[in-house]
């Protein structure tokens, strides 16, 4: 593993009760910090409970840009810190702490986000320390495929916000082995997600983060996959509340 701990300098009275310290999982954060304990870390939790906006501070407080990209690399100079990243500490073990203390071109790791990924592999394929196969002319699932077997090859510090939005079911499980990869040679891995299949990875810490703040959670516990598990079993036990009696039944 390379980062151990996730901390956060205590943000003023005012900023506490701002975005996104008001939020419950970063409060929380900010008062006792966050303990990795393990080489791939999941944050679940519903929309607007946070995940993306730590895994983008954790991203900055690493070197990487909030936006996405390879550690030694900055796609928008000009562009101050989020609020967390300004205040976001990352305390590494000595492993880490050799490679983060050393030049920002030596860092090892890539912030694969799925809103700006596109933009970004337009917008490098093709340049020295990239990949060479022209993405333009894949589907996003491929091109997402072409980064992951490129990029995330090395000991270094991986970071994803919602991979699973551009990969189907059996990419999925190449990034699962990927992960798996990754955490085996070294590497570690902190991924911002909806999907109860990534999160199945075996050995994988997951943090839920919602109203009631962080905690870990067991796989079979987390509240998507109870709901994904009743979802695939009833379908109109669902729909009909959405789409009334009458349409459900017509699936």
């Amino acid at each position: 593993m390379l980062v151990e701990r996730i901390a956060c300098k205590t943000p003023t009275p005012e900023e506490g009760q701002a975005w996104p310290f008001a939020l419950a999982p970063v409060a929380q954060l900010a008062r006792e910090g966050i303990e990795l304990t393990a080489p791939v870390t999941f944050l679940v939790g519903e929309n607007g409970s946070g995940k993306s906006t730590l895994v983008e501070a954790i991203a900055e407080a690493h070197g990487l840009d909030a936006r996405g990209g390879r550690a030694g690399r900055k796609y928008g100079n000009d562009r101050p810190k989020t609020p967390l990243g300004e205040r976001l500490r990352l305390d590494y073990t000595s492993v880490g702490a050799r490679m983060a203390a050393g030049p920002r071109r030596g860092k090892r790791g890539y912030f694969l986000r799925a809103e700006t990924a596109f933009g970004l592999m337009y917008a490098v394929t093709g340049l020295p320390g990239y990949w060479q196969d022209d993405v333009t002319t894949m589907s996003h699932g491929e091109g997402f495929l072409t980064v992951l077997d490129a990029m995330f090859a090395n000991t270094g510090l991986y970071l994803m916000d919602e991979p699973e939005a551009a990969l189907s079911f059996s990419s999925c499980l190449r990034l699962v082995a990927l992960m798996r990869r990754l955490a085996g040679g070294g590497g570690q891995v902190i991924c911002a997600t909806h999907s109860p299949l990534l999160t199945a990875l075996p050995g994988a810490q997951i943090l839920e983060m919602g109203e009631h703040g962080i905690r870990d959670v067991a796989w079979q516990e987390l509240a998507l996959v109870e709901h994904w598990r009743r979802y695939l079993t009833d379908p109109h036990g669902y729909l009909r509340h959405l789409l009334g009696h009458d349409d459900a039944d017509r699936r």
